[in-house]
């Protein structure tokens, strides 16, 4: 007897076929084979002219869908017909989320099968797993399937209809879609309250104690200055958004009081007025879900949601970890047993709680898996027991530590808080006299627990669950000196901008989305240019603003936070048998009630939209923002003359980097001062003999040679940056001409390697192959000789003040970034690498003899990318190396997606002009029937 085992991913075959053995034959689907047309060359010829037939589901009877084959898919389902003829049973392995039970049935429907057929599920791909769900099968769950189908429904309907009105009033290229509107709502909503936001600022104290020597182990403390004369000091906290105070009656301290008072207290004795100790408890973190995992791998790796599930895909198909889709915390009776076993081994058994620990889930209705993301097998491999590296190990060694730590004691301390009071003396100015209270906050651990194995990071860099401050065994009435008081200023910042971490936990906080589709709607809102990265924080584009404004006016209900959760909720129950499939579509589209309005009346009455009005987002005096064609820009006074004699506004470019809370009205009108596209005619190039001119571009001012009009198909004109000592006003045309000059051949070094002098994007250096020198000035580039470059190159290279660095340990190409060649370096903390502006530490699973260049890049990259450069000449290089980074790791999501979710891969791709049986209810019921029977 021969058994056909279908899964979804090839990569799943060989280790599935190694476990089952004899008898049976594995393959897959690679992902899904059927989808709803693409396009109307898509549609079948008998559909063709229906008024529906654009939307690929018949709306007017009952919704049903037209599935068509994808033409890569053609050859594939061939294939496994064929095997199915040689087949006595077949078995449909697909993965056990909602996603793998559609692609289940539509095998079924598609193959016909004459054979039994069974459906088998598993959360881990090793050997008991595998066997385990062969002995257990069931029947295709139509519930599931009917969820998926509406959910697909749904979304074709909503970004059908809704889609090409962005066409037609905001940009073509647009795409709207249940969750990635809202989802860019949430971006914009969040850099509107940065625009309003008004900082405010605040003084206080930075305090540090004396307790005097008998206190030697924590003699030294801090403490945060609380009260002034009886009133609260005022902090972050106290301001509004628009920067007044919350509370008048608070004490709001300027530079020149806190100073005052700093005096008056420098040599007063502080008494200890109260002594607060309670005991401190922490409890484990649950295991992991998709969303924590993304979450935790983001914060401590710095990846992205694509390349966490990227990974966690290849460690699924390996087989060392369980399903990586799910929303459930809950961990098998083998996984506790396995979990509490190797915490027993590894840190003793005063670490192991007498029972196992159970979690409730916070998700509503989860169930696309039934079991938390831990490793696979009985027993657990440790990180360095599975041959792992790189991504790979990193993630494994996550989720490993993350389910032992579920599985321990809390860890156990001591909190303390100590008040201290003094009173201010003369010396005080106006508060002479007043009463001051401190407070100092301290916590030890005195049992670790599960934080021995495992402590989660923090969105907010903010103490960790393991970190300690120590203060000293003081009493009531005991006193303490002031060992150092220093006015402190603050600033109330604006709220954070949300990264794919934070929006991930915001989406699933409002019940939005589901874990499996949060890698690909960020990755969509980025690619579709409406976000884009600086650092790690995702940044809304204007043109996202000029969407989000015409899906509120127009389509409030699409975007309604509350109504896209009750939709989740309503796609949940379908899930369940609980509610109706053609009940959901019907009330989406077409509403119910007088209240109610569905997406069809939504577009039959849309009103007249004023596209211009959409686009413009008025900065003051009569100083505005718009959304383009070509992208954004500012219009303003003063008025020029345009064509036909009329004056129009001054326009200018805005940067594309440039967030939109940064765009003030002074940055509009220094841009409106120098706008981009505006030019000079300097006069002739007296060798070539063409115009020259100077531009203001994108990127900076510079001069261009303009070619003829006959000049040949893809020739560029040559183009050079002005210095930056230069301006477009002053700069003649004996400047253009020598600027035109570079790069310029300075020689060549002593091996016979040419050396160029060239004006880069961080200023002049020389380059001699992959080797580049910085030039103190832009006047070298026209003055070096070739004895002094040689000279330049004859020394070690050198890093600003750093003084002379080790010899490179190797060298690892060029970087995409700053244009400079990274090598790797051996410095006081270990190898790392460099491009003489930033430096990269390894990571402890990097190995220097196999880095590779794009690993090397990888990690200026991330570097860069953690935080603000402090040094103000590097401002402009760290906007450019954001927005590069980004782009570079959009590519690697949208690559990312493909690879770890193969069943929505199928679904983007060309599908053939045929189609296949058309599905209806009474099929889906006759398939569950069909089904049972055979199996």
């Amino acid at each position: 007897m021969t058994t056909l085992v279908i899964v979804e991913s090839p990569n799943k075959v060989r280790s599935i076929q190694s476990y089952l053995g004899d008898g049976y034959v594995v393959d897959s689907s690679v992902g899904h084979i059927r989808d709803l047309p693409k396009g109307a060359d898509q549609v079948p010829a008998k559909y063709k002219g229906l008024p529906w037939a654009r939307l690929g589901v018949d709306i007017e009877n009952g919704f049903d869908p037209v599935y068509v084959v994808a033409a890569e898919k053609k050859p594939q389902i061939t294939k496994l017909k064929k095997l199915l003829k040689e087949a006595d049973e077949l078995v449909l392995a697909t993965d056990e989320d909602r996603e793998g039970e559609a692609i289940a049935w539509h095998l079924f429907d598609e193959l016909k099968p004459k054979v039994p057929v069974k459906r088998i599920v598993f959360n881990e791909i090793t050997k008991e797993a595998i066997t385990r769900a062969v002995e257990n099968p069931r029947d295709i769950d139509m519930d599931l399937v009917d969820a998926q189908e509406t959910r697909r429904i749904l979304d074709r309907l909503y970004g059908y209809e809704v889609s090409p009105v962005l066409w037609k009033k905001v940009m073509s290229g647009l795409s709207a879609g249940r969750v990635q509107s809202v989802a860019t709502r949430l971006v914009v909503e969040r850099e509107r309250e940065r625009m309003a936001f008004r900082s405010a600022s605040y003084w206080d104290l930075d305090a540090t104690f004396d307790a005097g020597e008998q206190h030697e182990d924590a003699r030294l403390f801090p403490a945060r200055l609380v009260t002034v004369g009886g009133k609260r000091v005022a902090n972050g906290s106290a301001f509004a958004d628009d920067g007044t105070l919350k509370n008048a009656d608070v004490a709001h301290l300027d530079e020149a009081r806190v100073t005052a008072l700093a005096a008056g207290l420098r040599d007063e004795t502080f008494t200890v007025a109260g002594v607060d100790a309670k005991p401190y408890t922490r409890k484990p973190y649950a295991p992991f879900r998709t969303t924590t995992m993304q979450q935790e791998a983001s914060r401590k790796f710095g990846f992205g949601a694509a390349r966490t599930m990227q990974v966690a895909q290849r460690l699924y198909e390996g087989g060392h970890i369980t399903y990586m889709r799910t929303d459930s915390i809950t961990l098998s009776q083998t996984a506790l047993n396995a979990s509490r076993a190797q915490v027993k081994e590894l840190y003793g058994a005063e670490y192991l709680p007498d029972k196992p620990r159970t979690y409730a889930g916070k998700v509503k209705n989860a169930q696309e898996a039934h079991e938390a993301i831990r490793p696979a097998g009985e027993r657990f491999k440790t990180p360095q027991a599975t041959g792992l590296r790189g991504d790979e190990l990193r993630l494994y060694e996550l989720i490993w530590k993350r389910t032992l730590a579920s599985q321990m004691k809390d860890a156990r301390g001591e909190q303390v808080s100590i008040r201290l009071t003094a009173t201010a003396s003369d010396a005080a100015g106006a508060d002479a006299g007043a009463p001051v209270e401190l407070t100092a906050s301290g916590r030890t651990i005195t049992f670790h627990g599960f934080l021995k194995a495992y402590v989660e990071s923090r969105e907010d860099n903010g103490q960790g669950d393991d970190q300690q401050t120590k203060l000293p065994a003081l009493a009531q009435g005991d006193t303490v000196t002031a060992h150092e008081l220093t006015p402190a200023g603050h600033e109330t910042k604006p709220p954070a901008r949300y990264t794919e971490a934070s929006l991930i936990k915001e989406l699933e906080d409002r019940e939005i989305g589901r874990p499996s589709t949060y890698a690909s709607i960020i990755g969509t809102i980025q690619n579709r240019g409406y976000v884009f990265k600086k650092g790690t924080a995702l940044v809304p584009a204007w043109i996202a603003f000029s969407v989000v404004r015409l899906m509120e006016q127009h389509f409030p209900r699409l975007v309604d936070y509350s109504f896209t959760a009750e939709l989740e909720d309503v796609l949940d129950q379908v899930s369940h048998g609980r509610e109706e499939r053609q009940r959901v579509l019907e009330g989406f589209w077409a509403g119910s009630g007088e209240k109610d309005t569905g997406l069809k009346r939504l577009i039959e009455n849309l009103p007249d939209i004023d596209a211009r009005g959409l686009a413009t987002f008025e900065l003051g005096d009569g100083v505005a923002v718009r959304v383009g064609r070509y992208g954004p820009y500012v219009e303003g006074p003063p008025m020029v003359p345009g064509k036909d004699g009329v004056d129009v506004p001054t326009r200018g470019n805005v940067p594309e980097d440039l967030p939109p809370d940064e765009l003030t009205l002074e940055k509009a009108k220094e841009l409106l001062a120098n706008p981009a596209g505006a030019e000079k005619m300097l006069g002739t190039h007296p060798e070539t003999g063409l115009d020259l001119v100077v531009k203001n571009g994108r990127f900076g001012p510079y001069v261009q040679e303009l070619l003829p009009e006959d000049a040949p198909k893809g020739e560029k004109p040559r183009t050079a940056s002005l210095f930056r000592t230069m301006s477009m006003d002053a700069i003649g045309i004996d400047d253009a001409v020598r600027l035109l000059t570079l790069p310029r051949v300075v020689g060549t070094d002593v091996d016979g390697t040419e050396i160029t002098a060239q004006n880069g994007r961080y200023g002049p250096y020389l380059k001699k192959g992959t080797d580049s020198r910085s030039l103190e000035s832009e006047d070298q580039l026209f003055t070096l000789t070739e004895e002094q470059a040689r000279a330049i190159y004859a020394q070690p290279k050198t890093y600003g003040r750093r003084g002379t660095a080790k010899p490179p340990l190797k060298e690892l190409g060029v970087d995409p970034v700053s244009e400079r060649p990274i090598v790797a370096k051996d410095g006081r903390f270990g190898v790392y690498v460099t491009d003489g502006e930033t430096n990269a530490s390894l990571r402890k699973d990097d190995d220097l003899e196999t880095l590779t260049e794009e690993r090397a890049q990888e990690l200026l990259a991330e570097r860069r990318a953690r935080g603000p450069v402090k040094k103000t000449a590097k401002k402009s290089a760290k906007k450019a190396t954001t927005k590069k980074t980004a782009a570079k790791k959009t590519a690697t999501k949208k690559t990312a997606a493909k690879k770890t979710a193969a069943k929505k891969t199928a679904a983007k791709k060309t599908a053939a002009k045929k189609t296949t049986v058309k599905k209806t209810t009474t099929a889906k019921t006759a398939t569950k029937s069909s089904a049972a029977k055979k199996s």
